[in-house]
């Protein structure tokens, strides 16, 4: 596969509202999120540091429309949002880290697609079930988190919503992957 059906398959994601790289917010405390160093600037072409701006640019969009979703749906008041929001910041630094994981096992999926071997199919694999299994760790670690501060209804709300958002995403992103070895 090309860096183009990357780029276009990155871009068909995050049109919808959601997305692989949309389920992030980058900012100043997340390295991985944050523009390419000089040395990967200089390797890369001009079309995929353009590419790569534009997804930074959407990330932050999709970002905060995920935000004042949960918002909309958490219901909080004042109080309850002071003590919500800097746990989910951290919450979203931390899903952020662990989706640039799964960004990269996509890239090599994309770049092996016509070359699949046995070995790297396998790996491909349990690449992407440790993903699943941290982002559930993450989100296990974070009800715990909001429970503590807001209480086991709150924490369930949260937790629920959450789920449901990350299940839209990953809907997105299987149903435009294409099946090895088809």
């Amino acid at each position: 596969m090309s860096t183009k059906w990357i780029a276009g398959f990155v871009l068909l994601c995050l049109s919808g509202g959601t997305g692989l790289l949309a389920q992030t917010k980058t900012d100043a405390a997340t390295p991985a999120a944050a523009a390419p160093t000089k040395t990967a600037s200089a390797a890369k072409s001009p079309e995929e540091l353009n590419t790569q701006e534009y997804i930074t640019l959407l990330r932050k969009d999709v970002s905060a429309q995920k935000a004042r979703l949960l918002g909309e749906v958490m219901q909080f008041d004042a109080e309850s949002a002071a003590k919500f929001w800097p746990i989910y910041h951290d919450y979203d630094v931390e899903l952020s880290k662990l989706n640039d994981m799964r960004v990269a096992n996509i890239k090599e999926y994309a770049d092996n697609y016509t070359t699949m071997t046995d070995a790297k199919a396998d790996e491909l694999i349990k690449n992407a079930m440790m993903y699943q299994k941290q982002r559930d760790e993450l989100l296990g670690k974070y009800y715990e988190k909001v429970r503590q501060e807001l209480g086991g209804i709150t924490a369930a709300r949260f937790l629920q919503v959450e789920h449901q958002l990350l299940l839209l995403i990953d809907l997105k992103i299987v149903s435009a992957l294409p099946v090895v070895g088809s």
